[in-house]
């Protein structure tokens, strides 16, 4: 039970009461043995930079951001890291001394979760990404650092997907979905297959044996992409690492402490198929 010494902190959205967090990060203080608590506040477009004013004021321990807050959690921190520079959005709030430090680990949360397992080094590898959002565009950051050796940008509007290639300058290039069928690793970036959406964001024509294939969303953990990826004799992956990968950093950021994986996965798993 919370006490007087609790230290809390948040993740703020619209919507945000579907949110995972509390109950990944809750896990995570419960087996760390920390008087921590992590709550959801559902805060309203455009009281982004608000929200940020009242983790100073309530002296919060720290604050997940997610839509559609980010962008303007970059404008209201003090400090922002590289990626989040260069991203112009956060999704992760800390202290550092009386500065509130921005950082966005969409992209590094995905990347760790496959180091973790099923055990990928991207270094050298090509990789394709499906989309140009705001989550797109962090994996592509991310994967550029990773030191990939290509990254094949595929999306709908030209000048977003020009502007995320902008990201990975040395190893990123426009491509369409054909290209696909030549990545080690392909990555749905996009909504497409959430809930009971069917349809698929990468053709199962461009998939094919010894690939990688990674979907983000995760709900449904198991989406239409993955099934045809396992038909053809590919490596499926769904969004729950990334899931977890970020609350990790976001954990570890907070409490200086490693990350408690197995309890933040388990408590996901458990809350996943109950909704």
């Amino acid at each position: 039970m919370p006490t007087g010494s609790t230290r809390v902190v948040a993740v703020i959205g619209d919507p945000v009461r579907h949110s995972l967090s509390p109950v990944i990060l809750g896990a995570a203080f419960e087996a760390a043995g920390l008087d921590w608590a992590c709550v959801a506040f559902e805060v309203a477009a455009g009281h982004g930079i608000g929200a940020l004013e009242a983790m100073r004021t309530l002296g919060l321990a720290g604050l997940s951001v997610t839509m559609p807050h980010k962008v303007d959690a970059a404008r209201g921190v003090d400090v922002l890291t590289p990626s989040a520079a260069r991203l112009g959005a956060v999704n992760c709030v800390s202290w550092e001394g009386a500065r509130l430090v921005g950082n966005n680990t969409d992209g590094s949360g995905l990347v760790r979760a496959l180091e973790a397992d099923p055990g990928i080094e991207l270094s050298g590898m090509s990789v394709g990404v499906v989309g140009a959002g705001g989550a797109a565009r962090s994996i592509i950051s991310a994967v550029g650092e990773s030191g990939a050796e290509r990254v094949v940008v595929v999306n709908r509007s030209r000048p977003a997907a020009e502007a995320a290639v902008e990201l990975a300058p040395a190893v990123a290039r426009l491509g369409g979905l054909a290209d696909l069928a030549g990545c080690d690793v392909v990555i749905n970036a996009t909504p497409v297959g959430m809930g009971s959406d069917a349809a698929m964001a990468i053709p199962r024509e461009v998939l094919r044996a010894g690939q990688i294939v990674v979907d983000i969303v995760y709900h449904p953990l198991d989406t239409p992409l993955l099934g045809a990826a396992r038909e053809v004799g590919a490596t499926a992956v769904n969004g729950l690492g990334m899931l977890i990968g970020q609350a990790e950093l976001a954990f570890e950021t907070w409490t200086g402490l490693g990350a408690p994986t197995d309890s933040m996965r388990a408590a996901a798993t458990v809350a996943l198929a109950r909704a």
